[in-house]
């Protein structure tokens, strides 16, 4: 690690202050694109998926919107993960 510039390879960093872009997003809607990402799924092909509009998802990823239990529900079964990493 000492070749790429650290100084002590244990010195850790909050994600929000290494990544502060990402600081005003929501987790869960973060995760909601991580996990759609992931899949190699646009936001229209999820939609069509979960019969959940387009907008909405975006919204949520964006975190203008909540996800809920009934959303989150159907989100993990078509990316393939548990549904309570979006609540």
């Amino acid at each position: 690690m000492k070749n790429l510039g650290f100084i002590n390879s244990s010195e850790t960093l909050p994600w929000r202050e290494a990544f502060p872009e990402y600081e005003s997003r929501e987790l869960p809607g973060m995760i909601l694109s991580g996990a759609r990402l992931r899949e190699d799924l646009t936001q229209a092909q999820l939609a069509e998926m979960t019969g959940i509009p387009q907008g909405h998802i975006s919204e949520m990823e964006n975190g203008k919107r909540p996800i809920g239990k009934k959303h989150a529900q159907l989100f993990a079964k078509a990316l393939n993960c548990g549904y309570k990493v979006f609540l």
